[in-house]
C-alpha cells in the first residue's frame, strides 16, 4: 500500500454477491483486516477467544452477537467491543466495509466508557480543548494502542517518527498530513498509513479529530 490517503472502498472494494477480507498487514501480533460485503450478504456466526474490536467504514449493516444473534447496527465511525467467546457475525442489506482488529494479548487495557454489544460513535467520545491537542486511549497493550485525538484550530504535531506501523483516520474536519517531505490533505472518512518509523506530522485545517491504530513489533 503507498503513503497516500485512502478510503477502504479503495483497498477494499465491495463485490457483486461476495464477502471478501484482506489483511491490513500492520503486524502479526495484532491481526487487523479489512471486510467488505456486497448487498445481501453475510458472516456466519463465530467467535474468537480474545477480545474484538470492530470499526464501521463504509455503507451500512448489523453484527449478529450472542447464542440469540441479537442484531446490532454499525454505522461509519463507531466502534462495537466484542468480549471473547462472543459468537458474532454481519449481514448487509446494501453493502458495507468494515476493520476488525484482534486483540490477542491477554493483558490489555480497554477504556471502560466502550461497552460490549454497543456500537458508540467514536467522534463524540472526545472534545476539542481551548488551543490545545487532546488523546483518548480507547485500548492499549505493550504491542498495540488504538487512541483518539482532538486538534483545536491552530495546533498539530511536530514532524516525529513512530515505533511501529499505523493507520491515521480522519474522523472530523480536515488536516494536512506530512509524511517522508511530502504533504497531503486529508478529509473527514479518508485514512493514511504510516510505516514504521517514517517521518511523519499532522497539521490541523481548522478544528481535526482523528483515530490511531498503532502497531508494534
Amino acid at each position: 500500500m503507498n503513503n497516500v490517503p485512502f478510503k477502504l472502498s479503495q483497498v477494499r472494494p465491495i463485490r457483486d454477491a461476495m464477502t471478501v477480507s484482506r489483511a491490513s498487514g500492520l503486524g502479526y501480533g495484532v491481526p487487523v483486516t479489512w471486510f467488505s460485503l456486497g448487498a445481501g450478504t453475510s458472516i456466519t456466526p463465530e467467535s474468537y477467544d480474545c477480545t474484538t474490536l470492530y470499526l464501521g467504514g463504509e455503507g451500512n449493516g448489523k453484527f449478529l452477537l450472542g447464542v440469540d444473534g441479537q442484531e446490532v447496527p454499525v454505522k461509519p465511525g463507531e466502534v462495537l467491543y466484542v468480549p471473547p467467546k462472543t459468537l458474532c457475525g454481519t449481514k448487509t442489506d446494501s453493502g458495507m466495509i468494515y476493520t476488525e482488529i484482534i486483540l490477542k494479548k491477554e493483558n490489555f487495557t480497554m477504556n471502560n466508557i466502550i461497552k460490549a454489544g454497543q456500537p458508540t460513535e467514536l467522534k463524540n467520545l472526545i472534545s476539542y480543548e481551548e488551543d490545545s491537542i487532546a488523546n483518548l486511549d480507547i485500548a492499549h497493550a505493550d504491542n498495540m494502542k488504538f487512541v483518539l485525538m482532538a486538534f483545536d484550530e491552530g495546533t498539530g504535531l511536530t514532524p516525529h517518527r513512530a515505533p511501529g506501523n499505523a493507520i491515521l483516520t480522519a474522523l472530523e474536519g480536515k488536516a494536512i498530513i506530512g509524511y517522508e517531505g511530502k504533504d497531503y490533505e486529508l478529509n473527514a472518512g479518508e485514512s493514511f498509513r504510516f510505516d514504521k518509523n517514517g517521518l511523519h506530522s499532522v497539521t490541523a485545517q481548522g478544528k481535526f479529530k482523528m483515530s490511531l491504530l498503532l502497531v508494534i513489533e
